[in-house]
């Protein structure tokens, strides 16, 4: 590997690691490119590949798949710079070189406003892929009404309205609740209990309601009205001369 280094003395081994802190260029949506900066420690086994692809394939192993709590889910490492002149430590056979690289990462924000699809439906809800991640839409959170969850056929069907969810459906709900773990594991609930949310279908029925409200309620049925209880018919008995 074509790289220039530098000899540390023994009395600087103890400082050097401090400098292993990231920097943090965030922008607020769900989905971002992050700028961050490190060092890497590259191995004598790397010394045949360009410090480039070297640095990507340690980044990649390090970030990946990471939960951080001010990215939260880094899903790629897309470009690097590299420092060519490097740091060598006394007794240890790698080099230590300065980096700055971009990520693509995954931080879903409180009451955003998301588009997924059923992965799964479950005795208590449904699991929606958003994303990097699955959402838990509880039975409470989908919609005013009972409903009845069934596992087998992989269906949601309510009650009242008969409107229902399956797996492959598309919706649209609210983040309600974020929750990031230390491991490779976020919690995201959901909610689809809010006007023009929820299934594709459901929000077209809406919208085409708020636009015309005359044809929606002319489209109801109309229940005759029963006269009240315990008025007569008035009926007309010819005059008797």
């Amino acid at each position: 590997m074509d790289q220039n280094v530098q000899f540390v003395p023994n009395n600087l081994k103890v400082s050097y690691p401090k400098i292993h802190k990231l920097k943090f260029y965030q922008f607020f949506w769900m989905f971002s490119i992050s700028t961050l900066t490190d060092v890497v420690r590259v191995p004598p086994k790397l010394f045949g590949e360009s410090l480039k692809k070297a640095a990507i394939t340690i980044l990649r192993e390090k970030y990946e798949s990471m939960i951080n709590p001010e990215l939260g889910y880094v899903i790629m490492i897309m470009d690097t710079k590299v420092e060519k002149m490097g740091k060598i430590i006394a007794g240890d056979g790698g080099t230590y070189h300065r980096v700055e690289f971009t990520a693509l990462t995954f931080y879903p924000k409180l009451q955003e406003i998301v588009r997924g699809e059923i992965v799964e439906i479950t005795d208590f809800g449904a699991f929606v892929r958003i994303g990097a991640t699955d959402a838990l839409l509880h039975l409470s959170q989908i919609m005013d009404d009972y409903l009845k969850s069934d596992v087998k056929s992989g269906m949601i069907l309510a009650n009242q309205s008969g409107r229902t969810m399956k797996i492959g459906t598309t919706l649209r709900a609210r983040i309600t609740a974020v929750s990031l773990g230390k491991t490779a594991a976020m919690k995201v609930g959901i909610t689809c209990r809010q006007p023009f949310l929820g299934a594709d279908e459901w929000i077209e029925e809406e919208i085409k309601k708020s636009k015309n409200p005359a044809a929606a309620a002319t489209a109801e049925v109309k229940k005759p009205k029963t006269p009240p209880a315990g008025a007569a018919e008035k009926t007309k008995h010819p005059e008797t001369k």
